[in-house]
C-alpha cells in the first residue's frame, strides 16, 4: 500500500478502526511513560518512609521543568522532521535530527549546571522544609546529573515516530519503565540506597532508553542517520524548533508552577502527609489520564483529515466517537478508585509506622474520592480541546487545555483555602474540572453548529 492509499483510508476507512489503529500505540506507550512516577513513588514509600514520598512531590516540579525542555527540542523537532520528509528533503531531515541532538545536550547540561548550583533554595521555594527537604535533595541531585539522558530518551524518541517507526518509540519507552521497575527494588530493598536508590533506578533506565534511541538511528531500520556534520547547531533550524516546540513548553512549564503553588498551598494548610497523598494522587490521575490522551494521539490525525477534506460528517462521528471513549475510560477510572481508595493508598505506604499509615490512608481516600469526582466528564473537556487543534483553531485549543489546568484552577487554589482551609485546596481540582468543562461545551456546541451549516452548504 502507497503512503498516499494509506493516508485516503483515513477519509475511507471506518472511523472505529481507524481510531483503534491509531489511538492503541499511543495509549501503551503513554501508560508505559506513566509507570516511571507510580514505580518510584510506590517503593519509595514502601522501602524509606512517607516523608520520602513527601520529598519527590516537592522535587516533581524540577522533573516537569526538564521533561519541558525534552518537549521544547523533541516536538519542535518531529514537527520540522515531518514536514521535510513530507516534501521528500531527506538532508534537510537529517541536519534537524543532528541539531535536535546536540541541542538537547546543550540545554540538558544548562539546566544541570543551574539545577546543583541552586538546588536548595530552589526546593525551598517549592515547599521544602526538615527531613523532607533532605529527601528532595537527595533524590534531585541525582535526577538533575541524568538531565542528559532524561532528554535524549524522552525528546529524541518522539523522532523516531516521525520516522515512521511508532512501534519502536512505543518499545523504547517500554524498556525503560521495565528496567525502572526492575531496578528500583533491588537499589531501594536489595543494596539499601534509599531515595537515592530510586533516583539511580530512574537514570540508568533513561541511559538504556538513550543507548536505544541513537543505536536506531545508526542502524539500517531508520530512514534518517546520525551524521557528525548535522550536529553543528543551525540558528535557523534551532529559532524554527523552538517556534513550534514553544507551545507545549509553555504549557509544561505553566503545570511546575501550579505544582508548585499546590505543594506550598498543602505546606502551609496541611503537612507532609497532605503534601505526599497529593503526589500519590497527581500520579494516579496521569495514570488514568493517558489511555485519554492516547485516544487525542489517535483522533488528532482522523479529525484534521476529514475536516480538510470537508467531509464533515466524518469529523463529528470520530469526535463522537472520541468523547464516548474518553468519558466511558475516565468514568471507569473514578469508579475505581473510589471503591478501593484504601487499596491503592496502602500500596504507596510503608506498614511499619501504624499512626502515619492510617492517616495517609484515611487521608488519601478522602481526597480520591473528592479531587477526582470530576474525573468522568474530564475526558470530554480534553478531546474537545484535541478538536479545536486538529481544526484549525489553535487559540482555542490552547484557551480550553490553560483553562483547566491554570487559568481557572490558579486562582481557586490561592482563594478556596482562605475559606475552606485544606479542604479548600481539594475541592479546586474538581470545581476547575467543571467550569472548564462548562466553557468547552459551550464552544463545542458553537462550533458544531458552525460545521453542521458548513455539510448542508457542502451538501447543497
Amino acid at each position: 500500500m502507497t503512503e498516499k492509499d494509506s493516508l485516503q483510508l483515513m477519509g475511507t476507512e471506518n472511523i472505529g478502526k481507524l481510531l483503534v489503529k491509531f489511538s492503541v500505540p499511543a495509549i501503551i506507550g503513554l501508560i508505559v511513560n506513566a509507570l516511571y512516577n507510580i514505580v518510584d513513588r510506590i517503593f519509595v514509600g514502601q522501602g524509606v518512609n512517607i516523608l520520602a514520598l513527601s520529598g519527590i512531590t516537592i522535587a516533581f516540579p524540577v522533573m516537569n521543568v526538564i521533561i519541558a525542555f525534552g518537549m521544547l527540542v523533541g516536538i519542535g523537532a518531529t514537527a520540522l522532521i515531518s514536514i521535510r520528509l513530507g516534501q521528500g528533503k531527506k538532508d534537510e531531515a537529517e541536519k534537524i535530527l543532528g541539531n535536535a541532538i546536540s541541542l538537547t545536550v546543550i540545554l540538558s547540561l544548562i539546566l544541570t549546571v543551574i539545577g546543583i548550583a541552586f538546588l536548595e533554595p530552589i526546593l525551598v521555594l517549592f515547599g521544602g522544609k526538615g527531613e523532607v527537604l533532605t529527601y528532595a535533595k537527595d533524590y534531585t541531585l541525582i535526577i538533575l546529573i541524568g538531565t542528559v539522558l532524561n532528554n535524549l530518551s524522552f525528546g529524541i524518541n518522539s523522532i523516531i515516530r516521525a520516522d515512521g517507526s511508532p512501534k519502536m518509540a512505543m518499545f523504547t519507552m517500554i524498556i525503560g519503565a521495565v528496567i525502572n521497575a526492575i531496578l528500583n527494588p533491588i537499589f531501594i530493598f536489595g543494596l539499601g540506597l534509599g531515595i537515592q536508590g530510586s533516583a539511580l533506578a530512574t537514570v540508568i533506565s533513561q541511559a538504556i532508553s538513550t543507548v536505544w534511541v541513537l543505536m536506531y538511528f545508526r542502524s539500517s531500520k531508520s530512514l534518517l542517520k546520525i551524521r557528525k556534520e548535522n550536529l553543528k547547531p543551525d540558528f535557523h533550524i534551532i529559532r524554527s524548533t523552538f517556534a513550534i516546540g514553544m507551545s507545549p513548553f509553555s504549557m509544561q512549564i505553566a503545570a511546575s508552577v501550579i505544582t508548585v503553588i499546590l505543594n506550598k498551598q498543602l505546606v502551609n494548610y496541611g503537612d507532609n502527609i497532605s503534601v505526599a497523598v497529593m503526589g500519590v494522587i497527581n500520579s494516579i490521575v496521569l495514570l488514568l489520564l493517558m489511555p485519554i490522551f492516547g485516544i487525542n494521539q489517535g483522533v488528532q490525525p482522523i479529525l484534521g483529515y476529514n475536516f480538510g477534506a470537508k467531509k464533515y460528517d466524518r469529523v463529528k462521528e470520530a469526535l463522537k466517537l472520541a468523547i464516548i471513549s474518553a468519558t466511558i475510560i475516565s468514568t471507569l477510572g473514578y469508579i475505581l478508585v473510589a471503591v478501593f481508595p484504601g487499596v491503592i493508598m496502602s500500596t504507596f505506604a510503608d506498614k511499619s509506622n501504624t499512626a502515619v499509615l492510617n492517616e495517609f490512608i484515611s487521608q488519601g481516600t478522602f481526597v480520591l474520592r473528592v479531587y477526582l469526582c470530576m474525573l468522568p466528564i474530564v475526558g470530554f473537556q480534553i478531546v474537545s480541546s484535541v478538536y479545536f487543534q486538529s481544526v484549525g483553531k489553535a487559540g482555542y485549543s490552547m484557551f480550553l487545555s490553560l483553562s483547566r489546568q491554570v487559568i481557572i484552577l490558579l486562582p481557586l487554589l490561592i482563594i478556596m483555602p482562605t475559606i475552606w482551609g485544606l479542604h479548600g485546596i481539594f475541592i479546586a481540582g474538581p470545581t476547575s474540572d467543571f467550569l472548564s468543562s462548562l466553557i468547552t461545551a459551550v464552544l463545542l456546541i458553537r462550533d458544531l453548529r458552525k460545521l453542521g451549516n458548513r455539510e448542508e452548504a457542502a451538501a447543497s
